[in-house]
């Protein structure tokens, strides 16, 4: 409930009541050999674009979350920012952005990290996190599991906890689930192939 409105009447639909995995699952675009030859990209640009689904994805992971200590909800540039704003108002907390190398102002802490053409780098403000608060992980798309690995320990660095991960997307043949999981990360993701 916000602002005292019931679910109902906030998200203005009613048909918000019976979506379910399946519509997010149909909206995901699928882009072959984009951003290069042999990856088959799947976009959630229709998803984010789509309020009904925007509003399913904060119920959706609320539900998983609901019983879980969370002080920030982190987003992952870019595409995690949304699913991260949209947790942070399902939850009622602030939203934190780990933001590519030389895009935060002020005192950062950075966290480097493989990618498929070479390394990357990751930063977060120095003044995000307090010591032991909990922090959820959010993003569009797990795949390899480097960005989000490098995520967590950029909160680790920081003293907070990884409570958990919130994907849209996993895709499981990537291993990046599987090198979560055995890190000790709870990982939770709506739709995997």
């Amino acid at each position: 409930m916000l602002f005292g409105c019931s679910r109902n009447v906030f998200y203005g639909h009613e048909k918000f009541m019976d979506m379910d995995k399946g519509r997010i699952q149909s909206l995901i675009k699928d882009y072959p050999d984009f951003p290069k030859q042999g990856i088959l990209f799947r976009d959630l640009t229709p998803v984010f674009r789509d309020g009904l689904s925007l509003a399913f994805l904060g119920e959706y992971f609320y539900e998983h979350f609901k019983n879980t200590d969370i002080d920030y909800v982190a987003g992952i540039e870019a595409r995690g920012f949304v699913l991260s704003t949209v947790l942070g108002l399902k939850f009622n907390r602030g939203v934190l952005m780990i933001r590519k190398a030389g895009k935060l102002p002020g005192n950062t802490v950075k966290q480097t990290y493989e990618i498929e053409y070479g390394n990357a780098a990751m930063e977060l403000q120095h003044e995000s996190i307090k010591k032991n608060e909990d922090i959820l992980i959010a993003d569009d798309l797990l795949a390899t599991g480097g960005t989000a690995f490098a995520a967590a320990k950029l909160i680790e660095e920081l003293g907070g906890n990884v409570i958990g991960f919130a994907f849209v997307v996993e895709l499981s043949a990537l291993g990046g689930g599987k090198l979560l999981r055995e890190k000790g990360y709870s990982v939770h993701s709506m739709v995997v192939y």
